[in-house]
C-alpha cells in the first residue's frame, strides 16, 4: 500500500488527505496545533453557548466546490444555512446596497444600475459551475470551457477601479468595491477585479451560506470521513525539519511557502527555495469578536437581515483606505468586514446575546490595536452599537500569525494577490503544486485557486501526488 504524510490540517490539508485515502493510500496528517482545522475552526470565545468562527466564515466557494460536493459530507454533519440577504454595504445617511443570491433581486435593489449589474454578472453566474472547472485550478492550462473563461477573464484582468466605472450609482460602485476588496490589494492594481467577479458569480450561483454549527463543521466532517477511510490525524506535532517527516511515498504541505523552504532546507532546488522565501504576503487582518445584546442596531433595516456586512463607506473612501493599508498606514476608517452568521444559524447565539464576527484590513504585521477603529466604523452605520457590547475577544494581526502560522503578518489569505502570484502561484511554473522534490507537493492556499474553505488546492495537489504514485508503480 502506498503511504502519504500531509503536514497541516486546514481545509486543504484534509481535502488532500481525503482525496488520497479514497484511492487506497494510507494517510497520516500531522497538525502542529492542539486541534484541527486551520482557518476553519470555531470557538466559544467570549461566553459558553456563543459560537464564533475563528477566521473563515462565509462560504460561496465551498458550497459550490466540485470536490466537496462529491464527498457526501452531510453524512458527517455538514449542512449549509443561508441568510435572507447575502451581503449589505451600508452608506452614510441610512442607505445601503444589497447583494442577494438572485441576480434579479439584486438588479431590483440596485435601481438605476440594476441592468448594468445583470449584464456584468448574469452570464458568469449562470455558467459558474462550468467556469469553476477552469478557475479552480492553475490558470496556465488549456481550458475546458475556453469561451466561458474568455468572457470571464477579460473583465477579470481589469483593475477594480476600472471595472467600478461601469456603474453610475454609489450603491453599485460601493457594493462591487467592498467585494473586490477581499483581495487585500489596492483597487487600481491589475486583476483586482478578478476576486470580486469570482466571489460575486459564485454567490449568485450558490449564495453566501454559513456552515451550520460553525466553520469548524467543514473540517470536522472532512476529518470524520478521513477516519472512515482509514486515515489518521496526529495533533500537537510541529514539523520544523525534514528529519521529522515520517517515511512516505508522497508528502504534502498545507503550509505557507516560506515554511516549506525552512523545513526542506537544502533538499529544495536553490531557485525554488529562493522563490519560496521571496513569496510575498499581503496586508493583515485585525479580528474582533463581539457579544452583542439584542444584535447590531443598524440604521438600515435591511442590513439587519444580511449575513455579511461590508463597512467601508463610498467606493472612493474604500479604495483610498486600501491604498493606505498597502502603504503600511492604518486609515482612521479602515475597511471592516462584519459577519452576522447567527441570522442563518440561530444556534450560535446565547439567548438574546448574539455573536458578531469582524475584522479590519490593517498593514502587514500591524502591531497596534484596531479595536476602537472597528467599533467606530460599526457605530457609524449602527448608532448605539457600543452600548450593546457585552463582551469582546481580540486577535491582532500578529496574533493571527500565532493562531495559524500560514497567516504570515496576519495575511489570512496566505499570499499577496499580485498578478504573478495569481497566475503562477508561489513560483513561475506550470505545476504550482510541485515543490521540486520528487513526491513532495504544496497544497496550501498559496497555490491555485487560493483562499477559501473549498479544499480545491488540496484536491489539485493530491491529483498530482496520485499521478506520481501511478508512475512509480509502473516503473
Amino acid at each position: 500500500m502506498s503511504t502519504a504524510v500531509v503536514v497541516g490540517s486546514g481545509p486543504n490539508g484534509l481535502a488532500a488527505a481525503v482525496a488520497l485515502a479514497r484511492e487506497g493510500v494510507e494517510v497520516t496528517v500531522l497538525e502542529a496545533a492542539g486541534r484541527i482545522g486551520g482557518g476553519a475552526r470555531s470557538t466559544e470565545a467570549i461566553r459558553p453557548g456563543l459560537l464564533h468562527d475563528d477566521c473563515s466564515a462565509f462560504h460561496p466557494m465551498a458550497v459550490g466546490s466540485a470536490f466537496l460536493a462529491q464527498l457526501g459530507l452531510d453524512r458527517y454533519g455538514l449542512s449549509w444555512a443561508w441568510p435572507d440577504i447575502d451581503c449589505a454595504h451600508p452608506l452614510d445617511g441610512g442607505d445601503a446596497a444589497l447583494l442577494h443570491r438572485s441576480v434579479a433581486a439584486t438588479e431590483a435593489a440596485l435601481g438605476a444600475d440594476g441592468a448594468r449589474w445583470r449584464r456584468a454578472f448574469g452570464r458568469p453566474a449562470a455558467r459558474f459551475d462550468a467556469l469553476a472547472e477552469d478557475i479552480m485550478g492553475p490558470l496556465l492550462r488549456f481550458p475546458k470551457h475556453p469561451l466561458t473563461l474568455a468572457r470571464f477573464g477579460l473583465p477579470a484582468a481589469l483593475p477594480g477601479a476600472v471595472f467600478a466605472r461601469l456603474f453610475a450609482t454609489e450603491r453599485a460602485r460601493a457594493l462591487f468595491g467592498g467585494i473586490a476588496a477581499h483581495a487585500f490589494r489596492p483597487l487600481h492594481h491589475p486583476m483586482t477585479s478578478a476576486i470580486g467577479l469570482g466571489i460575486i458569480a459564485a454567490g449568485h450561483r450558490h449564495g453566501w451560506p454559513v456552515a451550520t454549527g460553525g466553520s469548524g463543521s467543514i473540517t470536522t466532517a472532512l476529518a470524520k470521513l478521513l477516519a472512515d477511510l482509514g486515515g489518521r490525524i496526529e495533533t500537537g506535532v510541529r514539523v520544523t525539519s525534514a528529519t521529522q517527516l515520517p517515511p512516505a511515498d508522497v508528502t504534502l504541505f498545507d503550509l505557507a511557502p516560506g515554511a516549506v523552504a525552512d523545513i526542506l532546507g537544502d533538499r529544495l532546488p536553490p531557485r525554488i527555495a529562493r522563490a519560496y522565501r521571496r513569496y510575498r504576503h499581503g496586508p493583515g487582518a485585525f479580528k474582533v469578536d463581539f457579544a452583542v445584546e439584542g444584535g447590531v442596531p443598524w440604521a438600515n433595516a435591511d442590513v439587519r437581515r444580511a449575513g455579511t456586512v461590508h463597512l467601508g463607506g463610498t467606493y472612493a473612501e474604500l479604495a483610498a483606505g486600501e491604498r493606505e493599508i498597502h502603504a503600511g498606514r492604518l486609515p482612521a476608517r479602515p475597511f471592516v468586514l462584519a459577519g452576522q452568521q447567527y441570522l442563518a444559524d440561530p444556534g450560535r447565539s446565547a439567548g438574546n446575546v448574539h455573536p458578531l464576527w469582524t475584522y479590519a484590513h490593517v498593514p502587514h504585521g500591524y502591531p497596534g490595536d484596531a479595536t476602537e477603529a472597528i467599533i467606530a466604523q460599526i457605530e457609524r452605520f449602527a448608532p448605539g452599537f457600543r452600548d450593546r457590547i457585552v463582551g469582546t475577544a481580540v486577535r491582532s494581526a500578529t496574533e493571527m500569525a500565532v493562531y495559524n502560522p500560514n497567516y504570515v503578518g496576519g495575511d489570512v489569505i496566505t499570499g499577496a494577490t499580485t498578478v504573478r502570484q495569481l497566475v503562477f502561484g508561489p513560483r513561475i511554473t506550470l505545476s504550482p503544486y510541485d515543490v521540486g522534490v520528487p513526491g513532495m507537493y504544496l497544497c496550501s492556499a498559496a497555490t491555485p485557486p487560493g483562499a477559501g474553505a473549498h479544499g480545491m488546492c488540496g484536491a489539485n495537489a493530491a491529483a498530482r501526488a496520485l499521478r506520481h504514485l501511478r508512475r512509480t508503480r509502473r516503473a
